[in-house]
């Protein structure tokens, strides 16, 4: 029966005491939250850290929450104000290489030919490193709108800024990773 609940009623559900709820909603958006972190920081260690506590928060809103939107801008919403406060008390300092090992670890690929391997192994690389290239703001409408599938609204209300200005951060983070694959 959760299968076929949306998230916006299995949090309401949570809200009145039901814990299978939440852990449904969890096993639905565990994955797409803590890779969402772990680019918009590039730090494993903080997006642990802020993976627990966007859940945390998520746990204490339980009783308030209305589903004014989409539970999965919600959650983001929370997460991306969340790594915001992380960025302005310190930079983080991962390196590519480390961001890289947390993303084979989590995009591990089945037994596939080698050459096949190799080859989607370097269009992740050069598309991570691609992004490690872009201000913040537009790696963040970036990854929300090509890995989270929200519209310019969502990520308009996800992050705070105007419709426009989401339109202008995507089609500039577009821009440079078009060019960065053309090198």
């Amino acid at each position: 029966m959760r299968e076929e609940c949306t998230d916006e009623e299995l949090m309401l559900a949570y809200g009145r005491g039901d814990a299978h709820a939440f852990e449904a909603l969890y096993t639905r958006h565990r994955g797409t939250l803590y890779r969402f972190l772990l680019r918009h920081c590039r730090e494993r260690a903080s997006a642990d850290e802020l993976f627990q506590e966007t859940w945390s928060r998520v746990i204490v809103a339980r009783e308030r929450y209305r589903p004014e939107a989409k539970f999965t801008t919600w959650l983001l919403q929370i997460a991306h104000n969340l790594a915001i406060d992380l960025l302005r008390r310190h930079r983080p300092h991962a390196g590519a290489e480390e961001t890289e090992l947390v993303f084979r670890q989590l995009d591990a690929p089945e037994a596939e030919r080698p050459d096949r391997v190799l080859s989607e192994f370097e269009q992740r690389r050069r598309l991570q490193l691609a992004l490690e290239d872009l201000p913040d703001e537009q790696r963040t409408a970036f990854v929300l709108r090509m890995e989270n599938g929200l519209g310019l609204e969502e990520i308009a209300e996800v992050t705070g800024a105007g419709q426009e200005t989401v339109k202008s951060r995507l089609r500039y983070a577009f821009a440079k990773i078009r060019a960065r694959f053309a090198e």
